[in-house]
């Protein structure tokens, strides 16, 4: 009863302690907001009402501009890039990483508590002859707010790496859409060059006709002779250009890059004019730009955790134990033993070294607004370049169909004349130079202004996604030893599927396995009136463990990597082979 009492005497001490010093603790700091980070690092910017291009819409900017190009492969292979790109991947792992360490910062707001254990006979393991165990317990009072200042650096550098990995989900979907047009062009254009041999070997083959029956000479059969060759290597080239292009697609895919995909042989239509907002709104959606906002709150948040790093640290401590030996009588005491205390560190002299964090962080943090001022330069730019590229390649198209019918009806003209003997073979050979290259130039403006679009779309901020977006998340199926393995790959982060039993029935196990997916909030399979739910336990940016339950009973998933996997029950898998409803979603973040 006596150590009882003493033990509730310790605890009470350590309590009201904590309580009058949680009392005095420092309210931190807010980081500045992003009018202010704005006014510091763009003092010589004006920012105007209306985009400097004329012609633009002042509309609100849409969201799922992926949609309205109308071409269903290109969705698909937007889902395939996003699925299995390597540089995403990497991009992800870094969100994953900046979730970890706000958890370690968060953990050092609690106390920590440690076993001691000693054991091992006489000489107890280690010749002191002493066994024991021991509870061991520590505070940090984060009386300067050093602690919270951490935590709150790493919540706002979370909050960065989500907004990296937002825009490189926009920039991959850019990519893909710019490698398909570029690829369509590149076949295009082979057909063309395709065209121009075809029509320079008939040229070749009707003037050494004419050498032959005297209305021609050797000059005119050698000149045809050498545009043809000429023509020849240009379709060699676009041969070359058009596997390039292709094979550069494919890696953004996640593919080997073997250039087997196989584009469409025409441009999709150009989709109406885009709203763009305005200037002042663009700051608030490009996701890079938000990126480095948080990153100058981060860098605010590490000042405030230098500073306070100069200040006393203040700890509580609490422990029991209990020591024994067989070799040696120990001093007369209470076994077990309980203690209660406090300790107080302050930094006295450490040759200037936290005034120098200070004033690196600090640097840090007039850095990070620069970067923000670059960012947010860069942005207006983009728009302002796209939009002029965009209304410069409309008028320019205009020009090149006029140019492309001309050059047509020219070439059908002195057709005629060569063949009636008006006009020779160079005048042929330049109109036909002169067609086939209109023709080129048009379909490049055609496939420049895709382009150009696209990039109006990624600078505005704009995404992809949207109700008319048709991106769904991508799924496979393959079997491992006598296991079907269901793969999930995040594309959206919520979907559902439908999956049925093969020819021979089901398989012993059936494992779903969602990959790349953050903040999982359910997984659900349901059959036949039986119901598998999974929800993640704890923290919600990357939960480490999940807890299942089928109808009532307890089941588990495993984390592994970066994949959850979801073992379904085997009574959810019916005898008569009734297909399995697989639902999942994910937290917004």
């Amino acid at each position: 009863m006596a150590m009882d009492a003493v033990a509730m005497m310790a605890r009470s001490h350590v309590t009201a302690m904590a309580a009058a010093v949680l009392l005095c603790a420092c309210a931190l700091k807010t980081p500045p907001d992003a009018a202010q980070i704005r006014k510091e690092a763009l003092p010589n910017t004006q920012i105007p009402e209306q985009w400097a291009t004329q012609g633009a819409l002042g509309a609100s900017v849409e969201q799922g501009w992926l949609a309205e190009f109308q071409d269903a492969q290109l969705n698909t292979l937007a889902e395939e890039a996003l699925a299995f790109n390597a540089d995403l991947r990497v991009a992800s792992a870094r969100v994953d990483q900046a979730a970890s360490y706000v958890k370690a910062a968060g953990a050092k707001l609690y106390p920590s508590v440690d076993l001691l254990a000693r054991g091992g006979g006489k000489l107890s393991g280690d010749s002191s002859g002493l066994q024991g165990v021991g509870i061991t317990a520590s505070w940090e009072l984060d009386v300067w707010g050093r602690v919270r200042a951490g935590r709150a650096a790493t919540q706002a550098q979370y909050a960065s790496a989500t907004a990296d990995f937002e825009y490189a989900r926009q920039s991959l979907v850019a990519a893909v859409a710019k490698s398909w047009f570029t690829a369509t062009e590149a076949k295009m254009q082979r057909a063309i060059a395709q065209d121009t041999v075809r029509s320079a070997e008939q040229l070749a083959g009707f003037a050494r006709d004419r050498e032959r029956v005297g209305r021609g000479d050797a000059f005119d059969v050698a000149s045809a002779q050498a545009s043809l060759e000429t023509y020849r290597d240009t379709l060699r080239q676009l041969d070359l250009a058009y596997e390039q292009s292709v094979r550069a697609l494919e890696v953004l895919l996640g593919r080997y890059p073997a250039a087997l995909l196989q584009p469409p042989g025409q441009l999709p239509a150009m989709p109406p004019a885009v709203p763009v907002g305005l200037p002042s709104e663009l700051l608030e959606r490009r996701p890079d730009v938000i990126a480095s906002e948080r990153r100058v709150a981060a860098a605010f948040n590490r000042i405030q955790e230098a500073k306070a790093a100069r200040l006393p640290r203040i700890s509580l401590t609490a422990g029991v134990n209990t020591i024994s030996s067989e070799l040696f009588v120990l001093q007369e005491r209470d076994n077990p033993m309980f203690s209660a205390g406090a300790s107080l560190v302050a930094p006295l002299f450490q040759g200037g070294a936290l005034q120098a964090q200070v004033e690196l962080r600090t640097a840090e943090q007039r850095q990070a607004v620069a970067q923000y001022a670059s960012v947010a330069l860069g942005a207006f730019a983009e728009v302002e370049s796209a939009l002029a590229s965009e209304f410069a390649l409309r008028d320019r198209e205009a020009i090149l169909n006029r140019a492309v019918a001309e050059s047509g009806r020219a070439l059908g003209l002195v057709n005629v004349r060569y063949e009636v003997g008006s006009s020779d073979l160079r005048s042929v050979q330049q109109q036909q130079l002169a067609s086939y290259a209109a023709r080129a130039s048009l379909l490049r403006v055609q496939s420049e202004a895709r382009v150009q679009r696209v990039n109006v779309h990624l600078a505005l901020g704009g995404g992809f996604g949207g109700p008319n977006a048709q991106l769904r998340d991508r799924m496979s199926v393959n079997m491992e030893d006598t296991a079907s393995v269901v793969n999930i790959y995040r594309v959206v982060g919520a979907g559902a599927a439908e999956i049925r039993s093969p020819a021979g029935g089901w398989p012993s196990v059936v494992k779903i396995r969602l990959h790349g997916f953050r903040g999982l909030q359910s997984v659900q399979a349901r059959a036949s009136g039986h119901t598998l739910e999974c929800k993640p336990k704890g923290n919600r940016f990357m939960s480490e463990s999940y807890e299942c339950n089928y109808t009532g009973g307890g089941e588990s998933a495993r984390v592994e990597g970066d994949y959850v996997e979801v073992e379904l029950p085997r009574t959810l898998l019916t005898a008569d082979g009734s297909p399995i409803e697989v639902q999942w979603s994910e937290h917004g973040l």
